[in-house]
């Protein structure tokens, strides 16, 4: 998690499956519009926008265990750093929630 400074653009591998993180989605979103479309989803943040890609990657094994990965791209546009930093601390905890 952040604590503070979000840059405009980072990557991020969730441990998910991409039907998982569908379904947390648009809890994570809160309040602001969404719009999912293929492996990619746009967030509005009042005048700016984050664009999400995600990708699948091979789970990742230890022993029996099999753990989903999915590699995210998140690119804020024309958000200022307050504007991420807050909406990137709710989406956090959603996402954490939700088993990322």
């Amino acid at each position: 998690m952040f604590p503070r400074d979000v840059p405009a653009t980072f990557e991020r591998e969730h441990g998910l499956t991409e039907a998982d993180w569908l379904a947390t989605l648009p809890q994570a979103a809160g309040t602001h519009p969404l719009v999912i479309d293929g492996p990619g989803a746009e967030i509005t943040i009042g005048y700016g926008r984050l664009q999400l890609h995600w990708d699948v990657l091979p789970e990742r094994r230890i022993g029996l265990a099999r753990l989903p990965r999915l590699q995210v791209t998140y690119r804020f546009i024309d958000a200022d750093a307050g504007a991420r930093s807050a909406f990137m601390r709710r989406f956090d905890l959603v996402i954490q929630r939700g088993g990322g």
